[in-house]
């Protein structure tokens, strides 16, 4: 009777070890979240510019794809639509790289151009835990966004965002 205390914690210890080898280690996944967020933007190229823009994110739920919009105003406007690939580096934060299209209006060049493009677009999304909050970054690269040059363009934005 005496080893029988001793028997229970060799096999309770042998079993949760068991679990611990055996079980599959966890793994992040995207954060979940759509968000509609706002905040600034600075075009690089053909002279700087500083603007606004609103993000909105559309997330696909149990894959890693994302539907993305964003409107950047600035001497001109422009609506940059993307699908982007995110990738989890934690329980909170993605990173991503979107590719779409740059649709300008006017003749004023907006931050990324003022020509239809291609663009793409490599960023990071942020949900701040406990809350709907999200903080957001992004790079916009449009090729061919020029309508007399044809260069370039390359815009910065940021901001902070509502989950819904």
């Amino acid at each position: 009777m005496k080893y029988l205390a001793y028997l229970v914690a060799v096999v309770g210890v042998s079993s949760v070890v068991s679990l611990a080898v055996h079980t599959p280690p966890a793994q992040a996944q995207v954060a979940y979240g759509s968000y509609v967020g706002i905040g600034p933007t600075v075009g690089l190229s053909d002279g700087s510019q500083i603007g606004g823009v609103v993000a909105f994110r559309y997330k696909l739920l149990e894959t890693p794809i994302s539907l993305r919009a964003q409107a950047l105003v600035g001497r001109g406007t422009a609506v940059v639509p993307t699908v982007s690939y995110d990738i989890p580096l934690n329980w909170q934060t993605d990173a991503y790289l979107g590719a779409g299209l740059v649709v300008a209006s006017g003749n004023d060049p907006s931050p990324v151009g003022n020509k239809i493009s291609f663009a793409l677009q490599p960023g990071i999304d942020y949900m701040i835990p406990n809350s709907n909050t999200v903080i957001f970054g992004n790079a916009i690269i449009a090729f061919d966004a020029y309508r007399n040059s044809g260069g370039t363009a390359f815009s910065l934005q940021g901001g902070v965002g509502l989950r819904f």
